[in-house]
């Protein structure tokens, strides 16, 4: 159903609005059971994306780290790595 959400502390340059909206998008997906909402939940479920965006954005706003941030290239190559050798390389 959804998406792994991704990491989005300490890199460089840092996650963007849209980054964190779509990590909310996915979490609410995924506690709720569902992709799309009914009409009926469509309020409830905008209101929960919001504030876990905003609750999200918070977190990364106020997390500390000595560690030198992370290159997003870098981690996606390592991701893909990881993935040809757990899922094999497509022939």
């Amino acid at each position: 159903m959804c998406r792994n959400i991704r990491v989005l502390h300490n890199f460089a340059p840092p996650a963007t609005t849209d980054e964190v909206d779509a990590a909310a998008l996915q979490y609410v997906r995924k506690v709720s059971g569902t992709t799309r909402p009914s009409a009926a939940n469509q309020e409830a479920f905008d209101t929960a994306v919001r504030a876990v965006a905003e609750a999200t954005q918070t977190l990364l706003d106020q997390l500390v780290t000595k560690a030198p941030p992370r290159d997003r290239e870098e981690e996606a190559a390592k991701a893909r790595e990881r993935a040809a050798k757990r899922f094999g390389t497509a022939s």
